[in-house]
């Protein structure tokens, strides 16, 4: 079935993966831009479409593959969806055994980042107990394993213990080798997303800046887990804490400089975690701004909900006001937040003293969508130029 390439304006209004609603909009640069597949009976696969040809820039997809692959799939059957990305995703994990056979290391490990994204996509539209789901993420795990053996330094695979046993699984890529312990930064995203897709997204810009990497996820270390159970636990920002235990132990990093990235739709999980946890040097999440809005939207059920959000003696929440480190808030301006409500919840946090920075990538420079999947590479720039210079590296 061909498929139209289209610059509407689209917008979802969902079920996060861990319960709640989800509200994101994705703007019309983004489809200028990429030149966007639109299935508008479909805007689900097409929202993944777009996040594919995102990724992109960074190596976690190829523009060829992934309009020719669309081409192919039928959106009414997810079948179809499944059955061609699994397909291209076997080709580039092949193409990566055959490159490191011959000894193309840097080759292969191009194509296995390929094949983590195009394996994780296959998988989206079934729930996680469904076969065609373990399966394709079996595969993405394994290539993400022979990644990081291929990495240089090596990468690990770890066991994070957390109580209730349900070890949480991280990837560690260590900063180069150098004679003194390295700045590290832990990258995050929020329930349900995967740590494979940091492979991708922001090893390179910790890499390139001198910053050891541990990405994680809430999903454990297989494909059947307790995910659902642990997700709907009171204390789930507790997680931050014990990774951070561990982070600090490690003789390679520098516990003094370890920044936090929190990624996906909210980040207030992890914005409750460093709440109360002051080893933090940087952190770039939503500072708490989903606790002020939710307050300032309470409040608004009284009075104009943007009035309240300007009232000078709106008082920071719980987790803002706790918050110690310098925080980086970005946002795009076509996001689920519209950018003057970010703004005058910004202004609570300089209010309250705290060492708050606010980024807001407008339409005209793109990375304005929703998690910046029009423009991801610009909003990674800008991020990591932040946090290295926050953890005074020697490289940004």
């Amino acid at each position: 079935m061909a498929i139209r390439w289209s610059s509407h304006c689209a917008a979802r209004v969902g079920v996060a993966p861990w319960g709640g609603a989800l509200s994101i909009h994705y703007g019309k640069s983004a489809l200028d831009l990429l030149g966007s597949a639109s299935w508008p009976e479909r805007e689900d696969l097409s929202i993944e479409l777009l996040k594919l040809l995102g990724a992109a820039q960074a190596g976690g997809s190829t523009i060829a593959e992934c309009r020719v692959t669309a081409s192919r799939i039928d959106p009414s059957d997810d079948h179809s969806w499944y059955r061609e990305w699994k397909s291209i995703a076997d080709v580039n994990r092949e193409r990566g055994n055959a490159a490191l056979r011959e000894g193309h290391v840097l080759t292969a490990k191009s194509n296995w980042l390929r094949a983590v994204n195009y394996y994780r996509t296959a998988a989206f539209p079934f729930d996680r107990d469904d076969s065609h789901c373990r399966g394709a993420i079996d595969s993405m795990r394994q290539c993400a394993r022979d990644y990081l053996q291929c990495c240089d330094p090596r990468g690990e695979v770890l066991l994070i213990p957390w109580p209730g046993g349900y070890p949480l699984e991280a990837y560690f890529l260590p900063a180069a080798e150098t004679a003194r312990p390295s700045p590290a930064i832990i990258c995050m995203g929020e329930p349900g997303e995967r740590k494979e897709e940091f492979l991708h997204k922001v090893a390179r810009y910790a890499s390139e800046r001198g910053i050891a990497l541990l990405a994680v996820d809430l999903l454990g270390a297989g494909t059947d887990t307790q995910f659902d159970q642990i997700v709907g636990r009171s204390d789930l920002e507790t997680t931050v804490g014990h990774i951070m235990d561990y982070l600090v132990e490690r003789e390679d990093v520098d516990s003094s400089r370890i920044a936090i990235l929190a990624d996906g739709c909210g980040s207030s999980f992890v914005a409750r975690g460093i709440a109360f946890d002051d080893r933090f040097a940087a952190a770039v999440c939503d500072g708490g701004i989903w606790d002020l809005h939710e307050r300032a939207f309470l409040a608004g059920r009284r009075a104009p909900f943007d009035a309240e959000l300007s009232r000078p003696d709106l008082e920071l929440g719980r987790v803002p006001r706790n918050i110690k480190c310098p925080v980086l808030i970005t946002a795009g301006e076509c996001g689920w937040l519209k950018a003057e409500r970010v703004r005058g919840l910004y202004r609570q946090f300089e209010a309250g003293g705290r060492d708050v920075t606010l980024k807001i990538f407008t339409v005209s420079e793109t990375a304005a969508m929703q998690a910046h999947l029009d423009n991801p590479t610009l909003a990674n720039e800008y991020i990591f130029d932040w946090i290295a210079s926050r953890l005074a590296t020697d490289r940004y």
